[in-house]
């Protein structure tokens, strides 16, 4: 209840939203619907309802639509300056943003701890005062959640999540747009994943429910996602109708499930821990005796990089895999988030069946 009456507070203290006209398939007559995403920070999708998760993923198949395959040039951004924190290293995360920052006609700026040493060199609560005079967003890629809430509270602009301990909401957005794009609709699949309680499950579980689909996780005994998470997933599922599971056994969550999904077991930072977490998750990799237990339709989704013994070579270059398509989704998938946080476009491409 708490949770709902800080996004009812939230949104009703935002400014200059988006717009875009949905038709009643009944009379034939448009149904104005108002999107509002312009100077909110992007930290977790728990922050956004179905709606707004929908209208990013439809922003992002436009952006593909009209530029990639059509080779338009749109200076959406153009003006803009991005501020790129990065405490990790990183292929995916920065490639895509600055890449597609700069084909929107922005410049993006990358940022090292050896440039910005997050509360070392400078407060979290200064630099990002300096930043909002200095850009007009910033991403950063983080060890803890914690200091991307402080940013957020102290800036005056965006923060977009590229990574935390706790959350991947750019990741997922990728991940939702593959699979959209592979299958026609999201509502109804059913989600399999089997590896670490991490980030990106974190973000599948506040997410996932809000678009109909169901959710079946298995993870070793002591690597199980927050609590906290789990909790809010849940309520989330009942709210929605759809079904949670969280086990630790890897055929039972691959039982009847869509889309195949792992990620590293040895996340940065955890290199130290490797000989465990190996022993730890013997057992997981997926392969394809994982996907016979499978729907007959079954994907497989990895968010990159892969080490075989998450998944072998069998499954991860099967024509069933969708991880490059994956990979490159990144790009498109935070180019819209971009234009929606920074502009008032809307989207001409025909919304797409969620």
């Amino acid at each position: 209840m708490l949770f709902h009456l800080r996004s009812l507070l939230n949104n009703a203290a935002l400014r200059n939203g988006h717009h875009f006209v949905v038709r009643n398939f009944r009379s034939g007559q448009p149904l104005q619907n108002k999107v509002q995403l312009k100077g909110r920070d992007l930290l977790t999708l728990k922050d956004f309802t179905g709606e707004e998760i929908k209208y990013m993923l439809w922003l992002s198949a436009d952006l593909k639509h009209r530029i990639k395959q059509k080779g338009e040039y749109l200076p959406l951004l153009q003006g803009k300056s991005l501020g790129m924190i990065f405490e990790k290293r990183s292929t995916r995360t920065r490639l895509s943003t600055e890449t597609g920052f700069a084909l929107l006609g922005g410049h993006p700026c990358f940022l090292t701890t050896q440039d910005i040493h997050l509360g070392v060199n400078e407060s979290l609560m200064d630099t990002s005062r300096v930043l909002s005079g200095m850009t007009d967003a910033v991403l950063a890629r983080v060890y803890k959640q914690a200091d991307l809430d402080t940013l957020a509270k102290e800036a005056s602009i965006p923060i977009v999540n590229g990574l935390s301990d706790m959350y991947h909401p750019i990741q997922i957005l990728a991940d939702y747009l593959t699979l959209q794009e592979h299958y026609g609709s999201l509502k109804g699949l059913t989600l399999s994943w089997i590896g670490d309680g991490n980030n990106i499950l974190h973000s599948i579980m506040m997410s996932a429910a809000k678009f109909g689909m169901h959710l079946q996780a298995a993870t070793p005994k002591g690597y199980e996602p927050d609590p906290s998470v789990a909790k809010l997933a849940e309520q989330y599922a009942k709210e929605n109708g759809t079904s949670l599971l969280l086990t630790h056994n890897p055929l039972e969550a691959a039982r009847g499930g869509n889309v195949l999904i792992t990620d590293t077991w040895i996340s940065m930072g955890q290199e130290e821990e490797k000989k465990k977490r190996l022993q730890d998750f013997q057992g997981y990799q997926i392969t394809m005796k994982t996907a016979k237990a499978a729907a007959p339709d079954w994907t497989f989704l990895h968010c990159l990089p892969r080490k075989p013994e998450e998944v072998d070579d069998e499954v991860f270059y099967s024509p069933r895999s969708l991880v490059f398509p994956e990979a490159e989704n990144r790009k498109w998938t935070i180019m819209a988030v971009m234009v929606s946080l920074l502009t008032d476009y809307s989207p001409q491409l025909q919304k797409p069946t969620f």
